[in-house]
């Protein structure tokens, strides 16, 4: 199953929809403007949230919590590397390789596919499409990729501050 997620572009707080492959909406992401530390609640269609992402804080490297239906299921960290990133799950027993500079990676389980995710170049905004391979690992993978692009996010402007990504 494929899910599409396209990002905005100038947003002052995350806010947009996962789409299914028809194009119709399947899920909102909507972050929290003023909080310490970023957070993403993830709704479905009839407004139920379904999964929550939760940056911590103090933290010497960018650390995420998942959860889904109220409880923790993972946690994504930024390994110490010095020239290509490199994140760790925990908590699945899911392991993730690829090249996340250019959005394309894969999620897998003892080798068996989780999502495979790639980014789609020539868009405005950011847009990627997520292949799923089993629809009971939905929500939690759909958790999982938000939560690795907040991380990345975090790396990111805690490399162009100078500050080490807390």
């Amino acid at each position: 199953m494929k899910l599409y997620i396209r990002q905005k572009i100038f947003s002052w707080a995350d806010r947009f929809t996962v789409k299914d492959i028809a194009g119709f909406d399947k899920y909102l992401v909507e972050g929290e403007l003023f909080s310490w530390g970023k957070k993403l609640h993830v709704t479905d269609s009839n407004g139920n949230e379904v999964a929550f992402i939760q940056q911590k804080v103090f933290s010497f490297l960018p650390k995420f919590f998942v959860f889904v239906n109220g409880r923790q299921v993972a946690e994504i960290i930024k390994e110490f590397t010095f020239f290509r990133p490199k994140y760790s799950i925990s908590g699945l027993g899911w392991e993730i390789n690829g090249s996340f500079m250019a959005h394309d990676y894969e999620i897998t389980q003892h080798g068996r596919p989780i999502v495979t995710i790639h980014k789609e170049w020539m868009t405005w905004g950011d847009c990627y499409e997520l292949d799923i391979a089993e629809e009971k690992d939905e929500i939690i993978a759909l958790a999982v990729v938000l939560a690795i692009d907040c991380v990345m996010d975090a790396a990111a402007a805690g490399a162009s501050s100078g500050s080490n990504g807390s």
